[in-house]
């Protein structure tokens, strides 16, 4: 059975009860969780007016006063708005060249932050709240929560594009890749595409598809998590529910525990693993060595008991106990071609070279003493002399 969520109120105050003050702070609207705490350690947060420098401090709203570089922070309700926001607006909260900005579009009572970015060419759904923690977590990207955009692109996009994309390309910023791309309208001057992503660089998917060849056209986001656009008009807004704040934080908890899953079993592929130690045998080697730096004497396998089907027995090396040659004639003479180890059957006799008809001795180039063809010529010859 899952776990429930976390329940977080879609526009009511703060729980009460103490709560760690980097939490208070980033629920405030003072940024990142990480942020605060820089905060806290250059002594701009007091409590009670005392300045805390220490993480771990926990306040509780209902009874003490916390300030902020001299400013008294007050328990403000949670706000979650949804906005549809048009192209030519910024997201920034502050902006020197005096754009229209996204929180310009909602009540000017409340203040709140956009959560995340979209560019001000692009257009579509944008969270604003002052729920820093929640906030942080949604664009953080080791969270990986993701967005869907519809994304309509110059000329026609072909397979091998698709492939790329998910397969993963290089930009400025490093290797990017999209998590799910699909192609919802085809036509011969433009294609219509829907392109998921985890973790959004600055114009990510303008700079994938311009590096294959492609112009965007148009860029719509369309989800964050399990927050949809819907039927929002452009540049307005509306309020969320209950339960889509808690849609939200379930998310949120199920992305991080994903992550957690990950880190650990990265953890245990890097870990060597150790070597299981052999089974021990029925056979065992035993050596010596000889005292001093002497060499090692020859290991001699020794046998307990019986020996497994399927292998040799083991043989021990046994020493001779008599001389090998004792069966030879005590007068020493060794018989020529005998077998050591008692060969009994007499040597057979050399065979006897016949001496050739012309007398000749028999040499090494003529072994038989036969004479050849040119000699017998010239005796012939000298005997018709005669």
């Amino acid at each position: 059975m899952a776990p429930k969520p976390k329940s977080r109120p879609s526009s009511k105050a703060n729980s009460s009860g103490p709560q760690r003050l980097q939490r208070v702070l980033a629920s405030a609207g003072y940024g990142s969780r990480r942020q605060c705490e820089q905060l806290i350690e250059d002594g701009r947060v007091e409590v009670d007016s005392e300045t805390v420098t220490k993480q771990g401090v926990s306040v509780d709203l209902e009874t003490q006063k916390v300030r902020v570089d001299g400013v008294l922070l007050k328990k403000q309700k949670l706000v979650y708005y949804a906005v549809n926001k048009p192209t030519g607006v910024v997201t920034t909260n502050r902006d020197p060249q005096g754009r229209p900005r996204v929180v310009d579009l909602v009540p000017p009572s409340e203040r709140v932050f956009a959560v995340g970015r979209l560019d001000r060419s692009s257009e579509g759904l944008i969270l604003l709240t002052n729920d820093g923690e929640l906030a942080q977590r949604l664009t953080h990207p080791k969270f990986g929560i993701r967005k869907i955009y519809r994304v309509v692109v110059a000329g026609k996009v072909e397979g091998e594009t698709m492939k790329k994309m998910r397969q993963g390309i290089y930009i400025s910023d490093g290797f990017v890749q999209v998590e799910g791309a699909k192609i919802l309208k085809a036509k011969a001057r433009a294609t219509e595409m829907e392109i998921t992503l985890r973790e959004g660089k600055n114009r990510e998917i303008r700079r994938i598809l311009a590096r294959l060849g492609h112009k965007v056209q148009q860029l719509q986001r369309i989800a964050v998590g399990p927050l949809r656009l819907g039927d929002i008009p452009v540049g307005a807004h509306r309020l969320l529910m209950r339960d889509e704040v808690d849609k939200l934080w379930a998310a949120v908890e199920a992305a991080e525990k994903q992550h957690e899953r990950e880190a650990t079993e990265n953890t245990d592929a890097q870990t060597p693993r150790r070597k299981t130690a052999r089974p021990k045998s029925s056979t065992r080697s035993t050596s010596t060595r000889t005292q001093g730096n002497g060499p090692r004497k020859k290991s001699v396998k020794k046998t307990s008991g019986s020996v497994r089907p399927g292998t040799k027995k083991a043989r021990t090396k046994e020493k001779p106990t008599a001389d090998p040659l004792s069966f030879l004639p005590a007068t020493g003479s060794k018989r020529t071609g005998a077998v050591i180890g008692g060969d009994s059957s007499p040597d057979p006799k050399p065979a006897k070279v016949k001496k050739a008809k012309t007398g000749r001795k028999p040499t090494r180039a003529n072994p038989t003493g036969a004479a050849s063809g040119r000699n017998f010529n010239k005796k012939s010859a000298r005997r018709k002399k005669r």
